[in-house]
């Protein structure tokens, strides 16, 4: 079946993951004001060059999740192997609906930058009032695109996981993000995503069951 492809390790550590971060991000909130000081206050008072690394990862971190989803899915459509293809259709779908989600909680919620309100020193330049914090597209982003990378890749974790992580991190680090604002979105991203990818082929092998009685 299409969903075979999908193997039960990689849906048990996709949820697993999701469930940590979000468990995580709830504990964290309730000092999120400290523990962004110290990771913003330290990452603003580093020497130069880990600034620039900061700056560059919360930045343009996610072109390396970009690119190497778009050779994932390139690398099944050219092999021919449909049932991959498909499933990294679905992973996608699953980050656009993780990014409207967060886009969409962003602008109810309208949560502050801590920038504009902690009083410290950045990395970043604090976005101007009305470009709210609560969650953060760039974690959510990233954290998707890793998990529809692992999900029809596995392997690519050495890789996927780690950028996810510097992305949440660096944006922490760079002052315009709490903690809890990349923890909770974090898992959303893989949750959804994972969803998608679970969810998706199923649907298409029932269509393709059921039209084949017609």
């Amino acid at each position: 079946m299409t969903h075979a492809v999908i193997d039960t390790t990689t849906r048990r550590r996709a949820a697993a993951v999701a469930a940590g971060l979000a468990t995580f991000s709830a504990t964290t909130s309730l000092a999120h004001d400290d523990l962004y000081r110290t990771v913003a206050g330290t990452a603003a008072d580093a020497p130069s060059p880990l600034r620039a690394l900061v700056d560059l990862v919360a930045g343009q971190g996610l072109l390396v999740l970009v690119a190497t989803a778009v050779l994932v899915a390139l690398s099944t459509a050219v092999r021919g192997e449909r049932d991959r293809f498909l499933l990294t259709v679905a992973a996608g779908i699953g980050t656009v609906l993780s990014y409207g989600a967060s886009e969409l909680l962003k602008a109810t919620v309208t949560a502050e930058r801590p920038c504009m309100t902690a009083g410290v020193d950045i990395v970043l330049g604090c976005p101007p009032h009305g470009d709210w914090s609560w969650p953060s597209n760039h974690a959510t982003i990233a954290a998707a695109l890793a998990t529809a990378c692992l999900l029809v890749a596995p392997r690519l974790w050495p890789l996927v996981v780690p950028a996810a992580a510097a992305v949440a991190v660096a944006r922490v680090a760079g002052g315009v993000h709490y903690p809890h604002d990349v923890l909770a979105w974090a898992a959303l991203g893989v949750a959804v995503t994972a969803a998608a990818g679970v969810l998706a082929p199923r649907w298409v092998s029932v269509y393709r069951r059921s039209s084949g009685r017609r």
